[in-house]
């Protein structure tokens, strides 16, 4: 049943890839946009604690934990969907699970038997495959800073919600703590964002006010006006829109999680990343080599090994 939940799991993170990498192509904040996001979790896990009458307790609070993970996770990824390469960035978030299987190992003795371990090397290889494919070198390496550090916050947030099963903390009440922790961190960052504005705006006004007259006499009568920011309304409602796809990812992952083992469940959410890859070959045009399409296939190949032999 883990394996369900899973997939299912990475079926909505990679909505919330390509949702991330759309909205990263906006003229917006990106900070108020994700705190829409977390602000989505926090109002739905908040709701459905209360509907189900969740008990509160101190384990809970690992929920804060996973919220600054998340929330230093949530950021790479999406400066990293806008400034470098969309497949690069995608590959790199889907890496933590070889992160995790170690970890596993070493905090809570995981042992994967041996079909399991030829299932995951299958699964990393056909990821890491597609990760040496579509012209990365190292002379083509746009946004790989942000997408490791994504890879090492979300391998990070993955085994903070392992331990919180280990706790046997409750679902909703971690899932709230997590999210409003990361509603948080996001709206600050949004309010410094525009106090420094506001700060720059004042002490350029006169310069700009001068500026203007001569831009506006250079510019051509034919040129096409300036795009629009995004509102501060729009944005936020974006944000939390998108987060639907974030908050029903996290509370599958995390029953996985209290069902399976961290490694195994870890990979197989990393099968977010072909459904991100078809979004950037479709939508984006960029294209597929062979060596990319042998690694989405061996990451499926290594799926349907892991669910026929390896439970």
């Amino acid at each position: 049943m883990w394996l369900t939940y899973a997939l299912l799991a990475a079926l909505s993170f990679g909505f919330r890839g390509i949702l991330y990498h759309w909205t990263s192509q906006r003229l917006l904040n990106r900070n108020l946009l994700l705190c829409g996001v977390f602000a989505t979790g926090a109002v739905v896990n908040l709701m459905m604690a209360v509907v189900f009458g969740s008990p509160w307790s101190l384990s809970c609070l690992v929920g804060i934990q996973m919220g600054l993970f998340s929330f230093a996770a949530n950021a790479s990824m999406f400066k990293g969907f806008a400034v470098g390469k969309a497949s690069l960035v995608a590959i790199l978030t889907a890496l933590p699970s070889v992160l995790v299987v170690f970890a596993a190992f070493l905090f809570w003795n995981e042992r994967l038997h041996s079909t399991q371990i030829i299932a995951f090397l299958i699964i990393v290889g056909g990821v890491l495959l597609v990760r040496y494919s579509n012209e990365i070198a190292l002379n083509n390496l746009q946004g790989a800073q942000w997408g490791l550090l994504a890879m090492l916050f979300f391998a990070c947030n993955d085994l903070s919600g392992k331990w919180s099963t280990v706790l046997e903390a409750e679902l909703f009440p971690t899932m709230f703590f997590m999210f409003a922790a990361g509603t948080i961190c996001f709206g600050l960052w949004w309010l410094s964002d525009m106090k420094r504005s506001r700060a720059l705006r004042g002490a350029s006004a006169l310069s700009e006010t001068a500026a203007a007259s001569e831009a506006e006499a250079a510019i051509p009568s034919a040129a096409p006006p300036a795009p629009i920011p995004w509102s501060v309304r729009r944005t936020f409602l974006i944000g939390m829109a998108v987060g639907t796809t974030n908050a029903v990812g996290m509370l599958l992952i995390l029953t996985a999680f209290d069902l399976g083992k961290a490694g195994l469940v870890s990979a197989v959410v990393a099968l977010n990343v072909p459904i991100v890859l078809l979004y950037t070959r479709f939508v984006v045009k960029e294209r597929f080599s062979r060596t990319e399409l042998t690694g989405i296939l061996l990451s499926v190949a290594g799926i349907l090994m892991m669910r026929l032999f390896g439970t």
